[in-house]
């Protein structure tokens, strides 16, 4: 009896919805038929039945993540496009503040501010801020260009495009958080489910319409999926609470550091190694952590984990067993950045203005310091005023430059992940600086296999010294 041949097909989305294609992958487990056999036979409806047994009737969700869809979002704000992309089981591209100029009109107006009787004096500053984005463009690019003069025979156009990152980089520093952007999301419906829930049940009323449009978007192609997608009121009531008894807090006085270790695993190199031993071996973890801590294995272990890799591949997954945990301070561009990096759990407070904002050197080299320190320090009398009647919606008028906390808990492949890229030459500077800095803390922490860690031969305070004019 000959064996079945092997078949490797696509289930095309054009074919196919993506509940059906779903509901295909999930009867394989006990039909005998082929997938495009089985999706050849279901209709609308059939599938929205077996979506409702089992997935809504008998909680067995993974079989959603199989309904695969691609949302664009258009003329969102940036802090909305904090919640829309805190979901970690999705992928994102956002428009870049770093490569493309903002117009003056290009920021959101929550709806809030128009009740609170805000609304006027909301369009003055957010219009203010971006004169001020303006005006800069053109004094920061000569600047720029006393360093990167243009190539003989060179257009505008092409030479604009090719220093435009360093030019815009700094003046985006007093774009507010309600500047529109545009992001592409590609996303199953299981996590989409998740991600509606929580936008339904955001304090801010833009994120609650993005959570009611996308629902209705969505049920055009999973209906079944989406359907039950509401807000979470366990969710809403833990917020309230915890947000009550954090208001009790006294944020001290404590001098504010960009980086600081709060937490880290001591024998985490030690358990790294030790699994690595325990994948390819056989013996029990217990034994072979005992051979690490009584032989010369480690660094032979650590040599041949990153042998032959090259800047662009990851090690292996046992770098996982570990973990570290820093407390950051950072301005709210180099944030834009980190959000990134959402294999990471970060816990991020509100934006606002009271830790301060950055200064970017290339401001006080072009000689426009002084007009971006007035519109920095005009917002803040504004967004204290607003945080006083609701500190949600104050967030959208907080530019990028002012400095905000971020929590973060990560393993040792994502340190190499996001120390590796984020440290390079041609990333934002101030995330350059929070890489630079968190790198010399986990080389302390993983001194053996830390030093397999590809970084550029530039520490944090020449990142500094080069690009900042201090925190006002």
């Amino acid at each position: 009896m000959t064996a079945p041949k092997r078949q490797i097909y696509l289930l095309s989305p054009k074919k196919y919805s993506p509940e059906t294609i779903a509901v295909a992958f999930a009867k394989t487990s006990r039909s005998p038929e082929t997938f495009q056999a089985i999706a050849d036979e279901l209709t609308e409806d059939s599938t929205a039945q077996f979506h409702e047994k089992w997935v809504v009737g008998y909680g067995h969700s993974s079989v959603a993540e199989h309904a695969v869809l691609h949302l664009a979002f258009e003329n969102a704000s940036r802090l909305a496009m904090e919640a829309i992309e805190s979901n970690r089981l999705a992928s994102y591209t956002e428009k870049s503040t770093r490569y493309q100029k903002w117009d003056r009109d290009q920021y959101y107006c929550p709806p809030e501010v128009e009740e609170g009787g805000y609304k006027e004096r909301y369009n003055q500053i957010c219009g203010y801020l971006f004169d001020t984005y303006l005006a800069m463009l053109e004094p920061v690019k000569s600047e720029v260009s006393k360093k990167y003069p243009p190539n003989s025979g060179e257009s505008d156009e092409l030479y604009d495009r090719r220093i435009r990152s360093k030019y815009v980089d700094a003046c985006r520093f007093v774009l507010p958080a309600a500047s529109m952007a545009n992001a592409g999301m590609t996303v199953n419906a299981r996590e989409l489910e998740s991600a509606i829930r929580k936008w339904l049940g955001s304090p801010l009323q833009e994120v609650r319409e993005i959570g009611e449009e996308i629902k209705l978007v969505a049920s055009q192609e999973v209906p079944t999926l989406v359907k039950y997608a509401d807000p979470h009121p366990a969710m809403q009531n833990i917020t309230s609470e915890l947000t009550l008894l954090a208001s009790h807090v006294d944020a001290g006085d404590e001098k504010m550091e960009p980086c600081t270790l709060v937490a880290s695993d001591g024998t985490g190199e030690d358990r790294i190694l030790a699994a690595c031993l325990y994948r390819f071996g056989e013996m029990s973890y217990a034994e072979a952590l005992r051979t690490i801590k009584d032989s010369t294995l480690p660094t032979k272990i650590a040599d041949t984990l990153f042998a032959g890799l090259s800047k662009f591949d990851a090690p292996l997954r046992e770098l996982e067993h570990s973990y570290i945990t820093f407390d950051l301070v950072m301005d709210q561009g180099a944030y834009a950045e980190f959000k990134r990096h959402r294999m990471m759990t970060q816990t991020t407070q509100r934006l606002g203005c009271n830790l301060g904002y950055a200064v970017p050197l290339l401001l006080v080299n072009a000689g426009v310091e002084d007009e971006y320190k007035t519109a920095m320090d005009t917002v803040q009398l504004f967004w204290n005023e607003l945080a006083q009647w609701n500190p949600d919606v104050a967030q959208y008028v907080v530019p990028n430059g002012y400095n905000r906390r971020v929590l973060s808990t990560f393993n040792l492949r994502e340190a190499f992940a996001f120390c590796q890229l984020r440290s390079a030459p041609n990333a934002h500077f101030s995330i350059r600086r929070i890489a630079q800095m968190m790198a010399v803390e986990i080389k302390r922490v993983y001194p053996t296999l830390s030093k397999y860690l590809r970084l550029t031969d530039e520490p944090w305070q020449k990142v500094e010294l080069e690009n900042f004019a201090g925190t006002r």
